[in-house]
């Protein structure tokens, strides 16, 4: 499999081909030079020195935005022109995914800054699981890359407030570092590092390898379908909530490369959060059902339950807090109910804290009813739990 990729979405212009293995060629500029100067003849000086018949290419990868304007429209355009003429499907990679990509294996939070300008930023949070990535039987891992949230337009001092509620060392990369760097010196209160040179501008070497991950996936587009992410910041958050409004919610099985989102919503819903070591033990179980609820590629909610002797327990159900009173909850609880009915399962048990009203109210419309009290089984803070059950297939 063999990817041309392209990334002009910042002041770096940067072009490679890139196969499974290796890397056959890469060519990046950071300079002065408009991109309309330079893209093209980098792709032919490219093809030229490894001779290489663009025909022969199996997809294009080209960094969407966020981003420049003018630069993203460059190399959107090169990208659809060469796409239409060759017939090769285009990769669409965010620009933040592509370059926190280059810290491979890091299992810090990764968080690549682009400058947008008013003390605004475009950035995303990333990490890599090596325990998500180790392959049974043998000593090798293959690290899995997660997305902890996706890419997204704020200030950097909302940022920077983010980062240090996570408690965990953080990886700087990218344009906005040397605008911002001072300003994460004064207010980080987490280590922190920031990545060396030949890593912390766009690769397109890493855009090609993302690509192809994507490629083997489905995740890819034709030429005409292909649109950058052009992007102010108020533009960016209406057009995401435009999207996020008309897209369908749809409810799937958790995979390992979830657990670090499923550790955000965790941490934001529960004095006693599980970790993303703890959510992935759970979803790398057999007698566990993990569902998550996804609308326009991002999780909005799941659920955890264990599956024993006929009965499954549910041990985690929650909901993104912007989204909740939407019916996601019901819709988690229905495709329990599907996946209950195929492993024969009769009946649901819960505990809920003896506080959370709301939670007993979604329960009993639910047709859970209460079985008792267990004291003090909840812990910051100390709390009684109410035992509820329901049977199934009745």
């Amino acid at each position: 499999m063999r990817v041309l990729a392209i990334d002009s979405s910042g002041l770096t212009a940067t072009v490679a081909v890139v196969e499974e293995e290796r890397t056959i060629a890469e060519y990046t500029i950071d300079y002065k030079k408009t991109h309309s100067q330079t893209l093209l003849p980098m792709i032919d000086e490219v093809a030229r020195m490894i001779e290489l018949d663009l025909s022969t290419i199996d997809a294009i990868a080209v960094a969407g935005g966020p981003g420049s304007f003018t630069g993203l429209r460059i190399g959107s355009a090169t990208a659809k022109g060469l796409g239409l003429a060759l017939g090769k499907p285009l990769i669409h990679i965010p620009t933040v995914d592509g370059l926190a990509y280059q810290v491979y294996g890091c299992e810090d939070i990764i968080c690549p800054i682009m400058d947008a300008r008013r003390s605004q930023v475009y950035t995303g949070l990333y990490t890599f699981s090596t325990k998500a990535g180790v392959k049974e039987g043998t000593r090798q891992v293959d690290p899995v890359f997660q997305v902890m949230r996706m890419q997204m337009a704020v200030s950097i001092d909302d940022l920077i407030r983010r980062l240090n509620a996570y408690g965990r060392p953080v990886v700087f990369l990218g344009d906005g570092v040397p605008v911002y760097k001072d300003t994460i010196d004064k207010y980080i209160q987490v280590p922190y590092s920031f990545a060396p040179s030949y890593m912390n501008r766009q690769r397109a070497a890493a855009v090609g390898a993302l690509g192809i991950k994507y490629l083997k996936a489905g995740k890819f587009e034709s030429a005409m379908e292909h649109q950058p992410d052009y992007l102010r910041v108020s533009q960016a958050e209406r057009e995401r909530a435009e999207r996020e409004k008309k897209a369908e919610i749809i409810c799937r099985t958790l995979r390992v490369e979830d657990a670090a989102a499923i550790a955000e919503l965790e941490r934001q819903t529960f004095s006693d959060a599980w970790s993303e070591k703890g959510v992935l033990d759970t979803i790398k179980l057999r007698n566990t059902i993990c569902v998550a609820a996804e609308k326009a590629g991002r999780i909005i909610g799941y659920l955890l339950a264990y599956d024993a002797a006929g009965e499954a327990e549910i041990a985690r159900i929650a909901v993104d807090k912007d989204v909740r009173r939407q019916g996601i909850g019901s819709l988690l609880m229905l495709e329990l109910e599907n996946i209950c009915e195929e492993r024969k399962i009769k009946k649901l048990l819960l505990d809920v804290r003896e506080s959370n009203m709301d939670a007993r109210s979604f329960y009993e419309e639910d047709g859970f009813t209460e079985d008792g009290i267990r004291q003090k089984f909840y812990v910051d803070p100390e709390e009684d739990a109410v035992l509820m059950s329901r049977e199934l297939g009745r």
